[in-house]
């Protein structure tokens, strides 16, 4: 595989650093461009982050001293200096929607964790071992945008990365609906306990449009192409509550499904032991060996000992049992800022890259 110039839109916030560490030794991608807002543009990485570095590794040497330039006034500049980006922006959602459409139709691929690109319907979605089929779609994408090369590819919500993945193996025994009550990290929100106090001994049992993203994205996530678009998936129907919990990394979900081809429980289990996927197949370098975990303890999974299963790119399952208003309930648990954030987004960019989508 070849190696590949990469840029970093919004390089200081939370999911920007943790690219930042996810990339400092990338045997596929380096980090050629760091940016941000115009707030930070012309300082150097570390004077722009200054004491709100939240990983807990440090800050990777070959970056500390490049100088952060403006994602927007800068874009011919960054274009010119990377093969791809990341974007991973906090801007309001119609500007970080014509940010990305900005650098694709300068054909530059735009590898996307926000959420403003996500429900378009010739945008993919991407679990790269659930959906890789709707790469698809990328032709129909560059010929709206007048393009040969660019495009816009997005990850999905954090929270749904808990559950879509446990229920997918399920799904042609006709699941008709889901219950997913979501338990929420800390770093979701961009924070640490130094950083938001007030989740020290708290839950916040509301999450501004988490519970639309959580009901409505894996939709489209199990829906199919037709005639350059993503088309939803009819079913299964889907309710979620999304709480904040004070725990610093993990998304936990209760998920309670019914179905309607009933087969043992430990059938169940033997299909999340045995799901895989593109990634897998491709030895993809931030591929999970296993995707799926299922844990026979009653007390797993747990945020602290199974978030960073796999370098936190696995999902963990556990508790499965028969429910008395559905058929079964369990427990699911991801990495928020790994799985869930900028590691499915390198994940997602080297599947792009191994299927020539960046060439």
């Amino acid at each position: 595989m070849k190696n590949y110039r990469v840029g970093i839109i919004g390089a200081t916030g939370m999911v920007g650093q943790r690219f930042a560490v996810l990339l400092e030794n990338h045997p596929w991608f380096t980090v050629t461009a760091l940016a941000a807002s115009e707030r930070s543009a012309g300082k150097t990485y570390r004077e722009a982050v200054g004491n709100r570095w939240l990983m807990t590794s440090p800050m990777p040497k070959p970056m500390e001293n490049m100088i952060i330039m403006d994602a927007e006034k800068d874009k011919d500049r960054i274009v010119g200096m990377v093969d791809f980006v990341f974007c991973a922006v906090n801007m309001e959602k119609q500007k970080t929607r014509e940010l990305e459409e900005m650098y694709a139709k300068a054909e530059c691929p735009v590898v996307s964790n926000n959420s403003a690109n996500r429900l378009v319907p010739d945008v993919p979605m991407l679990i790269p071992e659930i959906n890789p089929g709707h790469t698809d779609v990328i032709p129909a994408q560059r010929k709206r945008l007048g393009t040969k090369r660019g495009f816009i590819a997005v990850k999905p919500n954090c929270s749904i990365q808990t559950y879509v993945p446990a229920v997918t193996p399920l799904l042609d025994l006709n699941v008709t609906k889901i219950l997913a009550c979501t338990y929420q990290a800390i770093s979701g929100a961009g924070k640490t306990f130094e950083t938001w106090p007030e989740m020290i001994d708290n839950v916040i049992p509301f999450i501004g449009g988490e519970e639309g993203k959580s009901e409505n994205e894996p939709m489209k996530i199990w829906g199919h192409v037709e005639n350059g678009s993503i088309v939803n998936a009819p079913t299964p129907n889907i309710t979620t509550q999304c709480l904040r919990v004070p725990v610093s990394d993990g998304h936990t979900a209760a998920v309670f499904l019914s179905y309607e081809k009933k087969i043992p429980i430990d059938e169940m289990i033997q299909r999340w032991e045995n799901f895989s996927g593109e990634p897998q197949k491709l030895g993809l370098p931030s591929a999970p060996k296993k995707f799926l975990y299922y844990f026979q303890e009653e007390d797993r999974p747990q945020s602290r000992l199974d978030r960073n299963l796999e370098n936190g790119m696995a999902v963990s399952i556990g508790r499965l049992r028969p429910d008395s208003q559905y058929d079964v309930k369990f427990v699911c648990l991801s990495h928020n800022t790994l799985r869930g954030a900028a590691g499915g987004g390198v994940l997602m960019a080297e599947y792009l890259c191994a299927k020539g989508f960046m060439d």
